[in-house]
């Protein structure tokens, strides 16, 4: 399995390249819902770029050495969000479809809890792997050969907050005046 390193700046260029798609296809919505945490930051930037409501619905399904290690799926009993009710135009946002089987069970699960709301619902990702089981109505980029992708923040996941003082040479007990 190859291997594709993102830096923070190609990944911020991948989102705005699927609100640019997003736009030329004509397509409007009135709604994002975005899978956390991989597409929380996606969802988040869209939902900025198109000034529409952001619902998030958490889901895991990677776990084990470096979170990847793919597990059963699990969703959060609901969805967060700030409005009475979900919108009827959804945009479901991950930042990739993998396997294809979260984007998948995803609808399902949309469609069980919230489908007297929806009347259209599309996908949107950054990346697309061959490999996946169903494909996204939008996406940044199709990866033929389904590397592994190392996104910037996955840093994090392996850094406890006494790591990060460490390394920022701030002792752990000295809080910040943010001034």
């Amino acid at each position: 399995m190859s291997d594709l390193y993102v830096s923070w700046s190609d990944y911020h260029h991948n989102i705005e390249r699927l609100a640019a798609k997003i736009y030329q296809s004509d397509w409007t919505f009135n709604q994002i819902v975005c899978l956390a945490k991989g597409g929380l930051r996606v969802g988040d930037i869209l939902a900025r770029i198109y000034d529409v409501p952001l619902a998030i619905l958490a889901v895991s399904s990677y776990g084990g050495a470096n979170n990847q290690v793919r597990g059963s799926i699990t969703f959060s009993h609901d969805l967060t969000m700030t409005t009475a009710n979900l919108g009827n135009r959804v945009l479901l946002v991950d930042d990739l479809v993998d396997s294809g089987m979260s984007l998948k069970r995803t609808l399902t699960w949309l469609d069980r809890k919230y489908g007297f709301y929806i009347d259209e619902i599309r996908t949107a990702v950054l990346w697309y792997k061959e490999c996946s089981i169903i494909a996204p109505d939008y996406y940044a980029d199709y990866l033929p050969d389904n590397p592994w992708i190392h996104q910037p923040f996955e840093k994090y996941e392996q850094m406890t907050p006494a790591d990060l003082a460490a390394s920022l040479n701030q002792p752990s007990n000295e809080v910040s005046s943010g001034v």
